[in-house]
């Protein structure tokens, strides 16, 4: 018997060549691998399985050299420095009691993040779903709503985006502003913000939500949400409740947006938190933030995070709804909006969003047996599909 020595070199190298492609396929897609496949195993082992965030205590505690500020009413005390507000309403959710006037009942206070460039977005915000009269006369709930932001982060521009600012604010009364640079970096800083502006002006707020101006609230949907939430025999405490990342890994890549270098986090896994796109806390929580906020360091500039590593300091876990919107624009139709609660991602359709889901005739979509059989089987093809997962999961079809 005679071997072809030929073919087995011919064999040898075809298989050289296909390792080598292999191992340079692996070495350029490594940090996409290592991100999306490594990392995310080892969040999540840490999230499962060891499950110890004591270190959140020690390790984010403002040092005792740090000094807080006066506490004087032009101030917000804690974080990382006293800024002053430029803008302020102090009075938005009535008196304080000092002066003899009491509290008006609020069922929600309704925290806004906006850049100060984005009027078109505020504006389509106050003409639908953020419109306190229609809440007020519609759906008898109380609610108080305010933009958090703070000044314009270009020169060239800022006196110009200022002035605007301020006319704006003349007409409506809606904006809370501090003097700090508005950009990605200080998003933790327009989180201390809303906490500290909520606990000395508007304590008495039964919920506190915190939403980004490109975010659309069903507002009639979170009110009977919030008013079920009111009538059970335990009432709404310990309420942190929206779209729930668990053992979220950070992003080391340099070049994302989300980049967290090891000296700032060096754990391989976050607190559990939720997306910072909407998210609602009950009284007692809210309270629980602000005081989190005075002992630990807001160097953590991703600002859902942050409120995660808070809450879990205070002993707060986040609860799961399935209404909640993650990154992603929910599905556009009657049946989701029966029970929509938030819906991330709209910058532009706003007011069209708000007829279509406010119309009267949504809700019989889903009356009666052959309705709601329908509804789910609508929802079961919108959600349990990859294209929808990152705005509500599939077991939202049966609810």
């Amino acid at each position: 018997m005679f071997m072809n020595f030929r073919r087995i070199h011919k064999c040898q190298c075809v298989q050289l060549l296909t390792t080598g492609l292999v191992l340079c396929v692996v070495m350029v897609c490594w940090e996409e691998l290592d991100h999306h496949m490594v990392s995310h195993m080892r969040s999540y082992t840490y999230r499962y399985l060891v499950n110890s965030y004591d270190f959140l205590n020690s390790s984010f505690a403002i040092s005792t050299n740090y000094h807080h500020g006066n506490g004087g009413s032009n101030n917000v005390d804690g974080g990382l420095v006293n800024y002053p507000y430029l803008i302020n309403h102090p009075g938005k959710c009535g008196g304080g009691g000092e002066d003899g006037e009491s509290w008006d009942d609020v069922l929600l206070l309704l925290f806004v993040k906006s850049s100060p460039e984005n009027f078109d977005r505020r504006q389509a915000i106050r003409d639908t779903w953020g419109n306190v009269s229609f809440v007020l006369s519609e759906l008898r709930a109380s609610v108080r709503l305010v933009f958090a932001l703070g000044v314009h982060p270009d020169v060239g521009q800022k006196s110009r985006v200022q002035s605007q600012l301020l006319q704006e604010d003349r007409a409506y009364g809606d904006l809370i502003q501090l003097n700090f640079l508005d950009t990605f970096h200080n998003l933790t800083t327009k989180l201390i913000l809303q906490f500290h502006w909520g606990h000395k002006y508007c304590p008495q707020a039964r919920f506190l939500m915190s939403a980004d101006d490109d975010i659309f609230v069903h507002m009639p949907n979170l009110v009977k949400y919030l008013r079920q939430l009111l009538s059970r025999q335990t009432g709404a405490k310990d309420l942190w409740v929206g779209h729930v990342h668990r053992g979220a890994p950070p992003i080391r890549r340099k070049e994302s947006k989300y980049h967290v270098p090891y000296d700032l986090y060096p754990w391989p896994s976050y607190p559990d938190y939720t997306a910072g796109a909407g998210y609602v806390v009950s009284r007692d929580v809210a309270a629980k933030i602000y005081h989190a906020t005075l002992l630990l360091n807001s160097s953590m500039y991703i600002d859902d995070v942050f409120m995660g590593i808070c809450a879990k300091a205070m002993g707060v876990s986040p609860q799961e709804h399935v209404y909640f919107s993650g990154e992603g624009k929910a599905p556009y139709h009657p049946c989701i909006y029966d029970h929509m609660i938030t819906s991330h991602g709209h910058a532009t359709d706003v007011r069209s969003l708000w007829r279509a889901a406010t119309d009267p005739t949504v809700s019989s979509s889903s009356k009666g047996f052959m309705g709601n059989l329908y509804c789910t089987a609508v929802k079961v093809m919108l959600l349990c599909f990859p294209y929808y997962q990152s705005t509500y999961p599939c077991m939202a079809a049966f609810i």
